[in-house]
């Protein structure tokens, strides 16, 4: 166990020993997204104030506004990632195709996965933004080419997956199969240090995070569940309370710390979902699970999906064990209805 103070750098070097992924290369990687976050929040600070809000009149492959800082925040990570001269290549919710960042992949042992800016639309108020991060390792390191099969994985193969948050501080949170810490960055020295130390998700929470702005279109279920929290019982400490920032990042960071279920299942306009499985979904998946706690489309883990393409959206129902749980089997009598 660590003192809280210490450096990311200095637990990712002993940790090197450790970790399923023991080797230099690993650590410098990490090492590497953490200096992305860095750059990235120090543009988030200045951004009202050089002309980085609003959007660049753009629309991404999803179908989505382009703001200025997920295209700025989009160039640092693949940049960051080409220097480190350890990423082959790199899948971003800003681009159509994966992104070949290795030139000859030789040697190249990693993958890596992100959604720069999560919650962009908060961007423009000042409000909580984030980052998302997975890594897989290359299924043949030594091959000089790449192939599709190296990004179409399971969640549960990953390496490493977190988050950064940019709010009154930049904090970020991640796993590397050996539990879940979270380092907070210290602007005047430039380091991030741990704050968070071996994060446990509370079993059952007393609060959840969904929008209700999408409740015309809701399946029964969903509206089932949520009049259920709404519900007076003092046994299973209801009603709950409902938050909602906007941000995926922000929304699940509040639950990992203090319990309770975030949602965004399928409805009546995107049965499938929202969230992107690769880049959202499995990470957050994965440090969840790593801190105690669950995730599940309602149907099935989060982290057993075997994706089959790269911006493919699936449901997510992620929180506290218990409170998953219970969200599972709300949905569960639906299908059980529907089939009957």
């Amino acid at each position: 166990m660590w003192s809280l103070g210490v450096t990311l750098g200095r637990i990712l070097i002993e940790q090197q020993d450790q970790a399923r992924e023991g080797n230099g290369e690993f650590t410098m990687l990490l090492s590497q997204i953490a200096t992305a976050a860095k750059i990235i929040s120090n543009e988030m600070r200045r951004a009202g104030l050089a002309g980085l809000t609003g959007s660049t009149g753009e629309v991404n492959v999803q179908g989505e506004v382009v703001k200025k800082l997920d295209q700025l925040t989009n160039s640092v990570f693949v940049q960051v990632m080409e220097d480190s001269r350890l990423v082959c290549q790199v899948v971003s919710e800003e681009m159509e195709e994966a992104l070949n960042v290795g030139g000859n992949c030789a040697g190249r042992q990693y993958s890596v996965l992100v959604d720069p800016l999560d919650g962009s639309s908060n961007a423009d108020i000042n409000g909580v933004t984030g980052t998302i991060f997975s890594v897989y390792r290359r299924l043949d390191p030594t091959a000089e080419g790449t192939s599709g099969e190296d990004l179409l994985r399971k969640g549960s193969e990953q390496v490493a997956a977190g988050y950064v948050m940019y709010g009154p501080s930049t904090i970020l949170v991640y796993t590397s199969g050996e539990g879940v810490n979270g380092f907070t960055l210290e602007p005047s020295v430039g380091e991030f240090i741990l704050s968070h130390q071996d994060i446990r998700m509370p079993t059952r929470g007393t609060m959840y995070a969904i929008n209700h702005g999408n409740r015309a279109h809701w399946f029964p279920s969903t509206e089932k569940l949520v009049d259920h929290f709404s519900q007076l019982d003092d046994s299973t400490h209801r009603p709950y309370s409902q938050r909602w920032v906007g941000s995926l990042t922000a929304d699940f960071h509040r639950i990992l710390l203090e319990g309770g279920l975030y949602l965004y299942p399928g409805d009546k306009r995107r049965p499938c979902g929202k969230l992107r499985l690769l880049y959202e979904c499995a990470p957050l998946a994965w440090v969840a699970e790593q801190a105690g706690g669950k995730a599940s489309t309602g149907k099935e883990r989060i982290l057993d999906i075997q994706p089959t393409e790269l911006h493919q959206r699936v449901p997510l129902i992620i929180g506290s064990q218990e409170d998953v749980a219970m969200a599972e089997r709300f949905l569960q009598k639906e299908i059980a209805a529907t089939e009957t």
